[in-house]
């Protein structure tokens, strides 16, 4: 597997993960509902599912920034 493959696969279940996490995120903070049964913990007021979203929108960013790279 090259290096592009494996970006765009990185690239992929980044952005089902910031689908995923997003709307976790959007039901939890604005409409006050755990969609997934139990509520999550929060982590310094924050629903622990933001901090995920967070982090699927780095992992997207620098793999969408070494697709964009010519090496």
């Amino acid at each position: 597997m090259n290096k592009q493959t494996a970006l765009k696969i990185i690239l992929g279940m980044s952005i089902i993960g910031v689908l995923f996490s997003g709307y976790l995120s959007y039901t939890e903070i604005f409409q006050q509902t755990c969609v997934i049964g139990a509520c999550s913990t929060k982590i310094f007021t924050l629903p622990s599912c933001v901090y995920g979203l967070v982090m699927y929108l780095i992992v997207a960013i620098v793999a969408a920034v070494g697709l964009k790279a010519k090496n």
